[in-house]
C-alpha cells in the first residue's frame, strides 16, 4: 500500500491556479459547509513564537494543519507562517497527503477574501491600498486581480526596501503601481490589510461610502488592524460570528464597548448564498483564518493534482 501523497509549494501552487482555488470555497458554501463547526483554533505560545493546530472534517475528507508563527522570521528572510497540512480520508481516517502549509495558507487566505470582496466590491473597482508587502499582500493581489479590473496599486508598509520592491513587482505586472500612504484610503475602491500590525493601520473616517476593505493579519482578540471608526461605519462580514468574537480583536474592540451589536456581524456563508448587503456604506471583510478553509483547498489541491479518488470537499 502506498503512502501518502507528497505536495511541496511549487506542487500546491501548480494544482491550485486562484480562480479554481476562489471557486472551490464558494462552492463548498453553497454546498452547505457550515464555518461554525470548526473546533476553536489550538494556539500553544512557545519562546519564539506560536504552534498553531487546526483540524477540521467536511464531506470526504478530514484533515489537520499544523503551523507555526515566528514574528522574527521576516528579518532572518524566512516567511513568518510556516508549516504543514495532512490530509485524511474521512471514513477511514487514511492519510492521503502532507502538503506545504505556507503555500496552503497562502492560497487560501486570499481566497477566501476575493469570494467575500466579489459579493461586496462594486463591478469597476480598481484602485487598490495594500498594506503589507509579505505572502499574503501578493497573494491577495492576485486574488482581487482574479475578481476585479485593478489598475492601480498603491503599497504601504513598513520596510521601505520590501516595500518598493512589492510595488515594483506590481508595476512589472502592469498596474500603476507606487509606494503609498495611509492616507491613499481615501480614494480607494478596495482597501486589504495584511501585515502584523497590532494597531490600526489608517484613520477610517477617510473610507468613501462605496469602499471594500479586507483586513486578514490578526487572529488575536487584543490585535486590531483596523479602527472602531471602520468597524462601527462599515457593514462587517466574518467567517463566523463565533470565531469573529473568539479572535477578531478589530470586532471585539466595539463590541465590548457597546459600539458593535455583534448580532449585525454578517457570516460569509449567509453572504455567499444571498444575504443582502446594504448599499450607501463601506464594507469591511475581517477574517482570522478558520481550519474548513485549509481543509477545501487542501482537498482541491489533492484531487487536482490527480491524486484524489472520490470524496469531495
Amino acid at each position: 500500500m502506498s503512502g501518502p501523497v507528497v505536495l511541496d509549494a511549487a506542487a500546491v501552487q501548480r494544482a491550485l491556479p486562484m480562480p479554481a482555488a476562489i471557486a472551490a470555497v464558494r462552492e463548498a458554501l453553497l454546498a452547505g459547509l457550515d464555518p461554525d463547526h470548526d473546533p476553536p483554533r489550538g494556539v500553544v505560545p512557545v519562546e519564539h513564537g506560536q504552534l498553531l493546530l487546526m483540524p477540521a472534517q467536511w464531506g470526504g475528507f478530514a484533515g489537520v494543519k499544523v503551523a507555526t508563527v515566528a514574528p522574527a522570521n521576516p528579518d532572518r528572510g524566512l516567511r513568518r507562517i510556516q508549516g504543514a497540512y495532512l490530509l485524511l480520508d474521512a471514513q477511514t481516517l487514511t492519510p492521503l497527503a502532507f502538503l506545504d502549509g505556507a503555500a496552503l495558507t497562502t492560497i487560501r487566505t486570499a481566497a477566501v477574501s476575493a469570494v467575500a470582496v466579489d459579493l461586496l466590491a462594486g463591478t469597476g473597482a480598481r484602485r487598490l491600498v495594500v498594506f503589507g508587502s509579505g505572502p499574503q499582500a501578493r497573494g491577495h493581489l492576485a486574488a482581487l486581480r482574479a475578481i476585479r479590473p485593478v489598475r492601480e496599486v498603491a503599497v504601504v508598509g513598513r520596510h521601505r526596501g520590501r516595500t518598493h520592491a512589492f510595488a515594483a513587482e506590481a508595476g512589472a505586472a502592469g498596474l500603476d503601481a507606487r509606494v503609498g500612504d495611509p492616507g491613499d484610503v481615501a480614494g480607494a475602491d478596495l482597501v486589504v490589510c495584511a501585515t502584523t500590525a497590532r494597531s490600526p493601520l489608517f484613520d477610517g473616517t477617510l473610507l468613501a461610502p462605496d469602499t471594500t476593505v479586507v483586513a486578514v493579519g490578526s487572529h488575536e482578540p487584543e490585535a486590531a488592524e483596523v479602527d472602531a471608526a471602520t468597524v462601527c461605519g462599515s457593514t462587517v462580514v466574518v467567517e463566523a460570528r463565533s470565531a469573529a468574537l473568539r479572535e477578531a480583536g478589530d470586532v471585539l474592540g466595539p463590541v465590548r464597548a457597546g459600539l458593535l451589536d455583534p448580532d449585525s456581524l454578517v457570516e460569509l456563508a449567509g453572504l455567499v448564498r444571498g444575504a443582502p448587503v446594504p448599499p450607501g456604506r463601506p464594507r469591511l471583510f475581517k477574517s482570522v483564518g478558520m481550519a474548513w478553509e485549509d481543509l477545501v483547498l487542501a482537498a482541491a489541491t489533492y484531487q487536482a493534482a490527480g491524486a484524489g479518488r472520490g470524496g469531495r470537499s
